[in-house]
């Protein structure tokens, strides 16, 4: 994965390119260019150009969560013993090692940090919970909600 290059400056075809890109990762850049109205060879370059600046991190395939038994979404926020280096540290690298654990935010407000943890059913997130979450470094008090229904979700950032 590329580094983002801050001075990197996006205009309106680099937008467009990327908006397909989001919802369409597999197209050819072929198909992209006749998408976005350029030739093929310039579509090629610029796409090159936003993977090495890093504005493209990856490619990946987004998987049917039900194909894969992850049909339980649960948030976890996370309050910590204290604040200092060390705790926040130890913490977020230890958390980084679940894999169960999709997403990890450090947070303002009352929670430190926020988790997005999938499981097969309640059951495995007692699993999750007692074996991964429960043994995390320097937690202080846990709050799981479980999702009953995904009601909009997109990986694509607005462009």
């Amino acid at each position: 994965m590329q580094d983002f290059r801050a001075d990197t400056v996006l205009d309106d075809m680099d937008r467009a390119i990327l908006r397909v890109l989001q919802r369409h990762g597999r197209m050819t850049h072929a198909e992209l260019s006749e998408r976005v109205n350029l030739s093929p060879s310039a579509c090629h370059r610029r796409v090159q150009r936003l993977e090495q600046a890093g504005v493209i991190r990856d490619y990946v395939a987004l998987l049917n969560p039900r194909a894969v038994e992850r049909v339980t979404t649960v948030f976890v926020e996370i309050k910590l013993q204290g604040q200092s280096d060390e705790i926040l540290d130890a913490f977020e690298k230890a958390v980084a090692r679940v894999p169960d654990v999709l997403e990890c935010h450090l947070m303002a407000g009352t929670a430190d940090y926020l988790l997005k943890v999938v499981a097969r059913d309640s059951e495995d997130f007692a699993r999750i919970h007692r074996q991964h979450l429960a043994r995390l470094p320097g937690v202080a008090q846990m709050q799981s909600s479980f999702a009953l229904k995904t009601v909009f979700k997109t990986t694509a950032l607005p462009v």
